[in-house]
């Protein structure tokens, strides 16, 4: 298992601090939209809010009842309480805070036989608490700030005026999106053994790769929204419909109980709408290039759509713009890929058993380590 450092310590201090902005950002824009008279705009983005706020304290809550099973139930009933008031992400950053700077600071200092332990106690509590952190992101993520980032690109090219309130929030759905994408991905080599460093080229790469095939996607409903809200929501529901048979067909075991499992699988629905996980960590090429190659063909069609439907719309300075910004954006990010999984992804895939497994330890023995819940989540 790699180490929590010093670095990774700031970057959830800043994580913290953008999640912070981020719901801020999320209240400024939506009264602003009420204040002028846009009362479904602002409803939309509180609903976004709300939805992802709701799933990722259920999830949370359903993290702490497992891993303190058997423990004090006033405690339970206490962080139930913290999440019935949707404060349980901050509750998770608390303990995060708390066992990196351990692991970060004062592990440092005590260069004991211990350190070189896979199974060192505080390094792996700190790697678990931050890898639950990102794991929600990851939900909030695609639950609020990529339909957002959606919804303000659809209302710019809608109306065409642009007020600072409307960049801050693009802005801030950017670099939620950025953070939790990079984040997630040190995570997923943090917590299993068998994947490689994760070296800043990569973590580039990597994020290019998502970011500009998600913004070619986004331009691309966007512009099919503009022609038609209806065929759009259609559009969606069916990929929604795809993505969750898929995970059906999977046979996904990230959560414990039946009705838990259910809830995972329809937001894994809802994630795959905007970008492709691998959810049982095997060798995907056939399904993402798949994938990606259905986006390419709808992102093209609709642009097609609008040249033979709707010629006079293509004069027009923003369609123009978005266009250009949806095809770029889309061949770069297809690039990225290509490149990302030529050279920079792990080509061993996980096979651990689903609690422990045996690695070696000090001076060759082995050691039994238990995983944590990333296994069985969303791989790359």
């Amino acid at each position: 298992m790699m180490k929590f450092t010093k670095q990774n310590f700031f970057f959830l201090v800043g994580g913290m601090i953008i999640y912070v902005v981020d719901i801020v950002v999320d209240f400024w824009v939506a009264s602003r939209y009420f204040c002028q008279g846009q009362y479904s705009w602002s409803i939309l983005i509180l609903c976004f809010r709300g939805l992802s706020s709701t799933i990722t304290q259920i999830f949370s809550y359903e993290w702490f009842k497992n891993d303190w099973e058997g423990t004090d139930t006033r405690k339970l009933k206490l962080v139930f309480l913290v999440h019935l008031f949707h404060c349980g992400i901050f509750t998770r950053y608390w303990f995060a805070l708390k066992y990196g700077s351990q692991a970060a600071f004062k592990q440092r200092s005590s260069r004991g036989p211990s350190e070189a332990d896979p199974s060192n106690f505080i390094q792996k509590q700190a790697i678990d608490a931050v890898t639950d952190i990102n794991m929600l992101r990851v939900f909030k993520t695609f639950l609020e700030t990529t339909p957002q980032l959606f919804l303000q690109i659809y209302i710019l090219m809608e109306h065409g005026k642009t007020h600072f309130y409307q960049y801050a929030a693009i802005t801030m759905s950017f670099c939620g999106i950025s953070l939790s994408m990079v984040d997630y991905q040190i995570s997923l080599r943090k917590s299993l053994p068998d994947k490689d460093e994760f070296h800043v080229l990569s973590k580039f790469v990597y994020l290019f790769y998502k970011l500009l095939t998600i913004t070619s996607w986004i331009l691309s409903i966007s512009l099919i929204t503009l022609f038609s809200v209806r065929i759009s929501v259609i559009l969606l529901i069916f990929l929604w419909i795809c993505g969750f048979t898929w995970t059906l067909k999977q046979h996904t075991t990230f959560c414990k109980s039946k009705k838990m499992e259910y809830l995972y699988r329809t937001v894994v629905g809802i994630i795959l709408i905007f970008s492709f996980f691998n959810i049982k960590g095997r060798r995907t090429k056939v399904f993402i290039s798949i994938y990606y190659a259905t986006h390419t063909v709808v992102s093209l069609g609709i642009l097609f759509v609008y040249m033979f439907w709707k010629p006079s719309i293509i004069k027009e300075i923003c369609f123009t713009i978005a266009s250009i910004l949806t095809i770029l954006s889309l061949v770069l990010g297809i690039i990225f890929l290509v490149v990302y999984y030529s050279h920079f992804h792990p080509t061993t895939y996980c096979t651990l058993q689903a609690y422990s497994d045996e690695i070696d330890g000090v001076a060759g023995q082995k050691v039994r380590v238990k995983t944590g819940r990333f296994q069985n989540f969303l791989m790359q």
